[in-house]
């Protein structure tokens, strides 16, 4: 039986270890915390808990394959359905918008807020799905450091669409020129930090994100996000996946230009070939530290990071639902500190997460479980005890501003997660949640392949290589990966 060893227990590494194991691979995978799972983990806070990383799920599709590819029902383990309201966003003047799933429904509602022509509406959201037709067969579910890849009709119709797919204009120049109101460009804006981009500089490409949510649909999985973790893990051992947790890998070896295992702090493990979930970046210097490293790639702007405060509420708060986006007064400076001054903002805007509007039991009767996230610049030794306790007040007025209401005495409790954090249980470089962010027109192709060039039997999945971050591409990544090494 052939052998895998996967480094890294996110995601990404789970679904390559289901994939590799439903193809007769005897699988071992190695991970350096006590539990699975990367940064879709949970936290726990007296009585309440929290999804401590990714809150949004889309694509849930890409979830269930990988139970059927295992033989199972995907009802067995996992369970998810279709919300009604995609987001609530508020602005400081007393503007409020609910953005509902139903395409029509938000054009309808979105006119009547913005006093925004509902054809300039229709016509964005029409050219997102287009977008993402001509373009996700090439850009996302296949190797662009192939030249196979190159060689189908399909692939070429999509270089052929290039021209009509808005790459040298930034984000926010097309939205500007899409719509006459500000706080819609600014809506629409806020999909380039699904990347950890800045919409000033991601490349106007990135305007069929919301095709993702507002025609695909945006999911809760019953039990919140952990159990997205929880029923792959439970797959995997169900199948006879292996692993070694509390485990850290030292080294990528290999001979002759061909892996054959891993040494950690535990001994060796061989196997005829290696897939590290493990940051890009960190790979190469930690476990490939004599190999040739792909300089231009390595050196690529890191995406955001984030600053995220947990905090059990003695109260509940109606307005809010499952997700909620509190609008800064200056977007373009929010982003100037992010990605130029590598700070936070006087006025940041703040998302709020509170999954118990879903999933009661995460927050005692009457209480509410608050995941209070604003975009963060990656780390790069700033002075963070100082950033987080200025901030926490900054952010604690400005939904005081917003919601009219005093909150800052219904905090029970209180769990932060910062850059620094995020570098240290992830293993992500500096803290990017994304690892290069997008803010060049040619950030697509720049991504690391799934490949190495130079060692054989060699892989790579999650975040930080080819298609990018987030779950849905973290998930193709790996389906990259499984084709990469059956190739079809």
């Amino acid at each position: 039986m052939s052998t895998a060893i996967i480094i890294g227990s996110g995601i990404a590494g789970l679904a390559s270890a289901i994939r590799l194991k439903a193809k007769g691979y005897d699988v071992t995978v190695i991970e350096k915390n006590n539990y699975p799972g990367g940064k879709l983990s949970q936290i726990k806070n007296e009585s309440f808990r929290f999804d401590a990383g990714p809150s949004l799920f889309t694509m849930p599709w890409l979830v269930d394959e990988l139970f059927h590819i295992a033989g199972k029902n995907p009802k067995d383990y996992f369970d998810y359905y279709r919300k009604t309201e995609l987001c609530n966003y508020f602005w400081e003047d007393g503007t409020r918008f609910t953005a509902l799933a139903d395409k029509q429904d938000f054009i309808q509602t979105a006119t009547k807020v913005f006093g925004e022509k509902e054809k300039n509406i229709q016509d964005y959201i029409d050219r997102a799905e287009l977008k993402y037709k001509m373009t996700a067969g090439l850009f996302l579910e296949k190797s662009l450091h192939k030249v196979a890849t190159y060689l189908s009709k399909e692939t070429l119709e999509a270089i052929a669409s290039i021209p009509k797919l808005h790459m040298s204009a930034s984000l926010n120049a097309l939205n500007k020129k899409s719509f006459k109101s500000e706080k819609l460009v600014q809506l629409f804006n806020r999909y380039a930090t699904y990347n950890g981009s800045s919409p000033y500089k991601t490349p106007g490409i990135m305007s069929m994100i919301p095709h993702l949510e507002m025609n695909l649909g945006t999911f809760f999985p019953r039990g919140g996000m952990i159990s997205i973790t929880d029923s792959l893990y439970s797959l995997s051992l169900d199948i006879g996946i292996n692993y070694e947790f509390s485990t850290s890998v030292s080294s990528i070896l290999y001979r002759n230009k061909r892996a054959y295992g891993v040494e950690t702090d535990k001994g060796v493990f061989e196997a005829d070939l290696v897939i590290s979930n493990m940051d890009i970046f960190g790979t190469y210097h930690k476990l490939l530290p004599e190999l040739k490293k792909p300089k231009r790639t390595l050196k690529q702007e890191r995406s955001s990071s984030a600053l995220i405060y947990y905090w059990g509420m003695s109260q509940t708060f109606p307005e809010l639902d499952l997700h909620n986006i509190l609008f800064t007064n200056d977007y373009k400076e929010e982003f100037d500190c992010l990605f130029n001054l590598k700070t936070l903002s006087n006025d940041p805007t703040v998302y709020i997460n509170i999954s118990c509007k879903d999933h009661p039991a995460d927050a005692p009767e009457g209480k509410e479980n608050w995941f209070v996230m604003i975009n963060a610049p990656a780390n790069y030794g700033q002075d963070w005890e100082i950033l987080i306790k200025r901030t926490r007040k900054k952010i604690i007025e400005k939904i005081e501003r917003t919601l009219g209401k005093e909150i800052r005495s219904k905090i029970e409790c209180e769990s932060i997660l910062d850059p620094r954090s995020i570098e240290l249980k992830t293993s992500s470089y500096r803290g990017a949640l994304y690892g290069a962010s997008s803010n060049s027109r040619l950030a697509a192709f720049l991504r690391h392949p799934n490949f190495s060039r130079q060692i054989e039997n060699l892989y790579f999945c999650g975040g930080s290589v080819h298609p990018g971050g987030g779950i849905p591409l973290s998930l193709l990544s790996a389906k990259i990966v499984d084709e990469l090494i059956h190739p079809s």
